[in-house]
């Protein structure tokens, strides 16, 4: 059988699911779902490696792409992952540690299910990055049928139930996103003790002994220190209670509602700290408001800019576009003079712009002396008929019309609406730091912050993951794009992440701290220019700007779209109107993708991707790999950017008994929950979502930008609550005739409660015509924004009208997968369960459930020991783990959290099926069995009456 074999095989359950699940990258590399066995190399070594392995790495994927690309036909295949800590409790002294005894459980474990193969439900466990912690998967993937749905829960719970058997007597596992003493207790914080520090991390805080002990873990962490040349620094804001110290010197607030007031979150721009920290410390932070958009202020996000064509020379009528700098593109349209096109500078490649659909123009002749270009305001529009598909403008934004916190905005311009830029940053006061203000003229909101300084700080962070096949390469693109905008509302209301080093934190989430934990940018890719420190070696030579940490957001939407009339000269574009922030691109990696036929979209996504330089390199496992075969370079840097979706190609096949693994999409963002009815109910959600927007041809695309502010948004305290997102308000198109902005139009939703009988619920969409593989041209066309502005339009929704509805117009997550379910005739045991899932998340939604973050934050609040210093301490602490412990146990019900879904009590009963031996027992053994039986009260009792009888 010749080497990329892709024909058809059975899938053999028990490996399926360790290849079919994306396991956090920064975790281990997946060899049948083992560590990858080598010896790491050191950063010095790694470095005059990285540039053959980048390379490599997209010629790797160039090849598999190829052989892969048209595989189609494939099932719904899904499964999650759960991650818990260990912890060791002291009873007497109620004190709790984290307990590094995760590989020897993991082993335990394993070592039982091999045993246990017989059994159709079972559990995989593999490493993660913290020696007290360990991962949880099934043992087969739950596939695309109704009832399978019924797996979730019950294969949570069985996890549980094993795991359980494994820890000793004062041990405890329960699902908390992190342990809120990590770093508070010096040499003291783990059972064995570690000492503080150690070339790895080099910490203040943590030892390098609480990292999973495989030589990968500690490479990864130390190289990541290295390349960054300097320590990660992480700043999460402190939560101001009425005792803490570190606001003593600040001006009284009402309540504990943060610098915003009680009408708008306090925002974290977690990843853009280098300011406040060159300006105040590592022991503060700037943070921002939640305020509706204001023209002028781009709070700190990066978004494409304006440009107006004007060639200034005799009888020049416009530009003709390049494909790369100085590459002319002569057989495709061009932007003449007047017209206005979107893109960013490429600070890398001075004097260009980089546009939205892939393209780039400069900005002036090579001599300089010929102007091409000018920068306008973004309220400028071009007269272009192409302008919506060249991409001019991007949707409009329809404003909740409120004031609040001071800010007026109602005479907001409709010029400020177009350029759609959101408030971050008005501060409620003016803070001091180190008894120092801000300078003069300066408005800054400097907040005290709770210092963390190695990677172990983020990726020390439980949480909930979803990985799914999809049906072709299409379909997972697709559902990458519109789970991206997903992501954010998924994870503010599954927050969990309260407390960080032994405080309380003024967020919410884990996303900002792993992100700045795992932050290898130089000073100088992270817009800081100490100095020219120039690094041939490194990707971009260690100076190409680069906005975000490789643990973030999507920065590119990777579905290409196509145009109504079908030109096709657009094909060689990017052709999605929502990427409206830059994207920064390898160009040679970019310009080998499309030489070798891969559409701009998808190879704009992987030449982003290869921006970064991989962090952990093999000895042997360099130029001795095979680039036609083997994607072992590609996943290296593919692996560790971990966006909040990440999008899978299928494995290699390279035997014939290699199982089939199709094409498949992860959905990263979601938080650790208490129980497994929780964590359940979640996953069942977004694998029905994902099934509703395919099924009913929905589209939920917003401005990446906005998607961006959402996550922002997301970590802000109590935000699933109090917090408005950025949301579609029509996902599917309007009637026809349909403007907007005053004139009646209909949603096709706005029929469904209609008494008009000749009004059905579901119109026929007006690009609903079908190709051969069963996908719309309404799917098709959705990346190009067509349609009017009205049925582009986005804007700030409550957690609660995002779930449950909004006018006629916006029907609500919630009630579109009821429909679903209702469409596919569900049946009454799945619907059933199902019910309680969605009226659970719906409660969460209401506000009428706490998210567990609101929930600690309330225990520690009203705990007997606490003292209104934002400070948690070891018996805090115990108590606290002991109620989520028990919680998840289903020893313990908060109304206040799960309302009145109660969940069924799990001990060790059960965890393992009993096999009936046949061997041979041990007289002594017989005879002990036996006087158990003749001491129970039942056997003397009827040994009595046989006494008292006739013989």
């Amino acid at each position: 059988m010749p080497k990329g074999y892709h024909g058809p095989y059975t899938i053999p359950p028990t490996v399926l699911i360790l290849l079919f699940l994306v396991v956090r990258g920064s975790s281990f590399t997946l060899t049948m779902g083992l560590l990858k066995v080598g010896v790491p190399q050191p950063w010095e070594k790694s470095k005059k490696n990285v540039s053959y392995v980048r390379k490599a790495g997209v010629r790797q994927f160039i090849s598999h792409y190829d052989r892969v690309k048209d595989l189609q036909g494939d099932e719904l295949l899904w499964g999650d992952e759960i991650e818990y800590g260990i912890f060791h409790m002291d009873h007497d002294k109620k004190e709790i540690r984290m307990s590094l005894r995760a590989k020897e459980v993991m082993d335990i474990l394993n070592t039982k299910e091999a045993s246990h193969q017989h059994h159709v439900e079972g559990c995989n466990w593999v490493p993660e990055y913290g020696a007290w912690m360990i991962e949880s998967t099934p043992r087969r993937p739950y596939s695309g049928y109704a009832i399978d749905l019924l797996r979730v829960e019950r294969n949570m719970r069985l996890r549980r139930r094993r795991l359980l058997t494994a820890l000793l007597p004062n041990e405890i596992a329960p699902t908390v996103a992190t342990f809120p003493l990590l770093g508070a207790l010096g040499d003291d914080g783990t059972v064995p003790p570690t000492k503080t520090g150690g070339p790895r991390t080099e910490s203040e805080y943590i030892g390098d002994g609480i990292i999973n002990p495989h030589p990968r873990f500690g490479t990864l962490t130390q190289n990541i220190r290295s390349r960054r040349g300097e320590k990660v620094n992480i700043r999460v804001p402190l939560f101001r209670d009425v005792n803490t110290p570190e606001y003593a010197e600040y001006p009284p607030t009402k309540g504990v509602d943060g610098c915003c007031g009680s009408d708008t979150l306090q925002v974290w721009r977690y990843g853009q700290g280098d300011v406040s920290m060159s300006k105040y410390g590592k022991d503060f932070v700037i943070v921002g408001c939640s305020d509706p958009p204001q023209a002028g202020d781009d709070g700190g996000l990066e978004t494409l800019k304006k440009w107006l064509v004007d060639v200034q020379c005799e009888g020049c009528k416009g530009l003709y576009y390049r494909s790369a700098p100085h590459q002319i593109v002569p057989d495709a349209d061009w932007p003449r003079n007047g017209d206005v096109v979107v893109g960013s500078e490429i600070p890398d490649i001075p004097g260009w712009i980089r546009l939205q659909n892939g393209y780039y123009l400069p900005i002036r002749s090579d001599d300089g002396k010929v102007a091409f270009l000018k920068q306008v305001s973004t309220s400028v529009h071009s007269s272009n008929t192409e302008k919506r598909t060249l991409g001019s403008t991007t949707p409009m934004f329809r404003p909740q019309m409120k004031t609040g916190c001071d800010a007026n905005i109602g005479d907001l311009k409709l010029s400020a609406l177009l350029e759609d830029k959101l408030s971050l940053g008005r501060p409620a006061t003016t803070a001091t730091a180190n008894g120092k203000k801000a300078n003069e003229g300066e408005e800054e909101n400097v907040r005290p912050a709770i210092h963390m300084d190695a990677m172990a700080f983020g990726m020390g962070c439980c949480c909930l993951q979803i990985t799914f096949q999809a049906q072709d390469v299409d379909e997972s693109r697709f559902m990458y794009d519109q789970l991206a905008v997903v992501a954010p509302i998924m994870m503010a209301l599954t927050a969990s992440t309260p407390f960080l080093k032994g405080r309380i934190a003024d967020t919410d989430c884990r996303w900002g701290i792993i992100s700045e934990s795992v932050d290898d940018r130089t000073t100088a890719e992270r817009g800081t220019y100490k100095e020219n420190n120039t690094q041939e070696e490194l990707a971009g030579k260690g100076q190409r700007r680069i906005y975000k940490s490789r643990y973030d957001c999507i920065s590119t939407y990777i579905y290409q779209g196509i145009t109504q009339d079908g030109n096709n000269t657009m094909g060689n574009r990017v052709l999605n109107m929502y990427n409206d922030i830059p994207v920064p691109i390898d160009e040679d990696s970019y310009k080998l993708l499309r030489d070798s036929g891969v559409d701009p979209a998808l190879s704009q996504h992987i030449a982003h991707l290869f921006i970064r330089d991989p962090l952990v390199i093999f000895d042997g496992a360099v130029d001795e790999l095979d680039d036609e075969t083997q994607t072992e370079h590609f996943e290296s840097i593919q692996s560790t950017n971990w966006q909040s979706v990440r999008w899978k190609p299928p494995p290699p096949r390279n035997e014939p008994n290699d199982p089939h693994i199709g094409w498949r999409t992860e959905f990263r963002s979601m938080e650790m929950q208490l129980t497994d009815f929780e964590n359940a109910a979640f996953s069942v959600f977004i694998v029905l979502l994902t099934r509703t927007i395919l099924t009913f041809d929905l589209n939920l695309y917003i401005p990446i930008s906005r998607v961006d502010t959402n996550m922002q948004r997301a970590h802000s305290r109590n935000a699933s609550e109090k917090g408005k997102f950025f949301f579609r308000r029509h996902l599917a198109p309007l009637e026809e005739g349909d403007d907007g902005y005053g004139v009646k139009y209909n949603s096709m939703f706005a029929r469904v409660g209609s008494t008009d009988e000749s009004a059905g619920v579901y119109a026929a969409p007006k690009y609903n015509n079908v190709d051969d593989k069963g996908v719309s041209s309404q799917r098709r066309n959705a990346p190009v924004a067509p349609g009017s502005d009205e049925e582009n339009s986005f804007e700030e929704m409550t957690m609660k009208e995002i779930m449950t509805g909004k006018g006629d117009y916006f029907p609500g997550l919630i009630p579109l997968v009821r429909a679903y379910l209702d469409y596919i005739n569900c049946d009454d045991v799945a619907h059933s369960k199902i019910s309680k899932y969605l009226d659970f998340i719906e409660q969460r939604a209401t506000g009428s459930l706490m998210t567990p973050a609101t929930w600690m934050r309330k225990f520690v609040r009203n705990h007997p020991a606490y003292k209104g210093d934002s400070v948690i301490n070891h018996e805090i602490t115990y108590d606290l783990m002991v109620a989520c412990k028990e919680i998840g146990e289903g020893h313990r019900h908060e109304k206040d959290l799960l309302g009145d879904f109660f969940i069924d009590p799990i001990s060790t009963e059960g965890a393992y099926d009993v096999k009936l031996e046949g061997r041979k027992v041990q007289n002594d053994d017989l005879f002990e069995l036996l006087s158990r039986y003749t001491n129970r009260q039942s056997f003397a009792e009827t040994n009595k009456c046989h006494a008292e009888g006739p013989i």
